[in-house]
């Protein structure tokens, strides 16, 4: 067997197939690997060095995995940003990240044009795939090095974003190893390990979300790291899904259960007609599963559906299909050297099955929010970190969420869970999407509000509100009801499944104080 690694891969097994783009074109390790050395030799030709970061917003595709690997083997923090935000937005992470170089795609233009211009950035340091107004090709970068690695070579990092729902998002920022970027981390091992991913072994990965998120790009970047193959989406579709899956013999994915809901919506016929047993381990996570639609996809695709609960942060659980059947609505058990907690109020461990606020540590991993010493302490009780995420461990040790502590409805002094309501109405076969929140209430402070995208074809109405009431009262206490149904065309998700619920709810406490 060959060894582990983008560079020795590329010595030892040059044609092996590295990336499948969303075009259809394979990319061997060699011409990954040439391409990341050719980035990264340009980059330090510009006087980058080791700590200094670059942005990067592009495309699912392979000049974003270059430009990755050229920062990862030269000691750079490397950045992937949302493509869904808008100039301002992009120009204050140019900024609070210290960015050395910017590298965007045509298709994102306007937003990168005008980043660019608040940022003061240097048109030297700016870079297109594509036309964009103020930057120069990016085959530029490094064109006229010669064709060898890049003369410094240490370990980088990426430094990732969290997604801004509440507030401005903050880099989350570890310290620089200093290690060999030959040598894959052990930790890489380790976590694929969790999971049953072994190096080579026929292995396929499919990417079916944006790399800016911090676990698809883990999980892609591993893989190639790793000899799998990582096939990559552009833009997800269900069937098209099933196509990839039965044409490449995919193996793994790591998936969001707002991609599970779509594709049980798919007709019995197009489901059957994929053959998907090259399946064998279908990561997910980022967002609460409905038991219904998680026992569904257990059905159809058997016991190869896995969870887990983690963040960019660090720290984590996992459940196998086996467990969550016999725990369900379980997130797992800690991973083997993670730390799960949780505390009360005055920050004392809870017993089993007393709900608190979900603390975690990974092993002696540490982080923290680049420039936001405050965010950084506000989220930690000595090693442990939280992210707002409130829950509970039964008897077993087994983690159980609830809701995150900023979603939380507190009506006439109860807290209600959104999570839970969310979870009983998005199974109803004319509810697309939904959100559940708090509204204003002059005596309980906060009322129930549903907002339903409804399914293709449903209308929007009062009758609809009657029946998704009725059916919430079949299976949620009288508190939990919503009071009200409010309609979308599509909720404000991003494509990884996160909801931006703040856009929702925003509009409702205009000129009031808000809850939480």
């Amino acid at each position: 067997m060959a060894d582990i690694g983008l560079w020795n891969i590329a010595d030892q097994q040059p044609n092996r197939t590295a990336v499948v783009t969303p075009e259809g074109a394979a990319v061997s390790y060699a011409e990954l690997a040439a391409a990341a050395d050719r980035y990264g030799r340009g980059l330090q030709s510009m006087g980058l060095e080791p700590g200094d970061s670059i942005v990067l917003m592009l495309p699912n595709g392979a000049d974003l995995l270059a430009a990755y690997f050229a920062a990862i083997q030269t000691g750079l923090y490397v950045v992937t940003v949302n493509w869904h935000l808008v100039g301002p937005e992009v120009a204050y992470i140019v900024e609070d990240s210290g960015a050395k170089a910017f590298i965007a795609h045509e298709r994102f233009a306007e937003a990168a044009a005008d980043a660019a211009a608040r940022s003061g950035l240097s048109s030297e340091a700016r870079f297109a795939v594509g036309e964009v107004p103020g930057f120069q090709p990016l085959a530029n970068l490094g064109a006229d090095e010669p064709a060898k690695r890049p003369d410094v070579r240490t370990t980088g990092s990426p430094m990732l974003y969290t997604s801004g729902t509440t507030g401005r998002p903050k880099g989350v920022r570890r310290p620089l190893t200093g290690a060999d970027p030959d040598d894959v981390p052990a930790a890489n091992a380790w976590f694929f390990g969790v999971f049953g991913l072994k190096p080579f072994d026929d292995h396929v990965h499919l990417c079916g979300s944006p790399l800016y998120h911090t676990a698809v790009l883990n999980f892609v970047s591993i893989s190639i790291q790793f000899g799998h193959t990582a096939v990559l989406m552009d833009r997800w579709d269900a069937e098209e899904m099933l196509r990839l899956i039965e044409r490449h013999r995919v193996t793994h994915s790591h998936m969001v259960p707002t991609q599970f809901h779509r594709l049980l919506a798919l007709p019995a016929e197009t489901r059957e007609r994929y053959d998907v047993s090259s399946l064998r381990t279908m990561i997910h996570g980022a967002a609460p599963c409905p038991q219904e639609v998680k026992r569904a996809m257990l059905d159809w695709w058997g016991p190869v559906v896995v969870e887990y609960y983690a963040a960019t942060e660090g720290g984590g659980t996992t459940i196998m299909a086996d467990e969550w059947l016999r725990k369900p609505g379980s997130v797992g058990k800690p991973w083997p050297g993670s730390v799960v907690r949780i505390l009360g109020e005055d920050g004392a461990e809870l017993p089993a099955g007393e709900i608190g606020t979900v603390y975690m540590q990974m092993g002696a991993s540490t982080f923290e929010y680049h420039n936001d010493k405050k965010k950084t302490q506000e989220a930690r009780v000595g090693d442990l970190f939280t992210l707002g995420d409130v829950g509970y461990l039964d008897e077993d040790g087994y983690l159980y969420l609830c809701d995150r502590r900023n979603d939380m409805i507190i009506s006439g002094g109860v807290n209600i869970y959104p999570a839970e309501i969310e979870s009983a109405l998005s199974v109803h076969d004319k509810v697309a999407d939904v959100a559940v929140f708090g509204v204003p209430h002059d005596d309980w402070g906060e009322e129930v509000k549903a907002v339903v995208q409804p399914a293709e074809g449903v209308a929007p109405g009062d009758a609809l509100s009657e029946e998704l009431l009725a059916y919430a009262r079949e299976r949620l206490a009288k508190f939990k009801v919503p009071r009200s149904v409010d309609y979308v065309e599509e909720l404000p998700r991003d494509p990884n499944g996160k909801l931006y619920k703040r856009k929702l709810r925003d509009p409702y406490w205009e000129g009031r104080e808000k809850a939480i």
